[in-house]
């Protein structure tokens, strides 16, 4: 079993960057595929950005292909999202989340953060 907790969430100008930690814990965070998603007011959640165990294989959302990096340092348990050049409609609250597979992170995690809010203003 792995716990999540997101931090780096905030209020930024559009064409800002931010960038989003997610902390797990547990021995065996190296063996998880780890993913992002969000969720705006009033919308379904959605995916963002997977990554798989050893980080080579890396898979985003066609929304932010060329603005997010995900990346993770397995040595520290923490799983990252670089945001760039933000827009008003990047504005959600952003969930890390933990599979056994790139496919499954993507499609239905077995882990959730309790999630990190970013706020774009134009």
């Amino acid at each position: 079993q792995v716990q999540l907790v997101e931090s780096g969430g905030g209020l930024v100008q559009a064409g800002d960057s931010l960038r989003l930690s997610c902390a797990a814990s547990g021995r065996t965070f190296s063996r998880y595929a780890m993913g992002w998603f969000r969720q705006a007011p009033g919308k379904e959640r959605e995916f963002v950005a997977a990554i798989s165990w050893n980080g080579v294989g890396t898979y985003y959302a066609d929304v932010v292909k060329g603005r997010f990096i995900i990346s993770r340092d397995n040595a520290n348990n923490t799983v990252y999202l670089q945001m760039n050049s933000l827009k008003p409609e990047d504005t959600a609250a952003y969930y890390c989340a933990a599979g056994q597979s790139i496919v499954q992170v993507t499609r239905s995690p077995g882990y959730w953060g309790q999630g990190t809010q970013v706020f774009v203003s134009s």
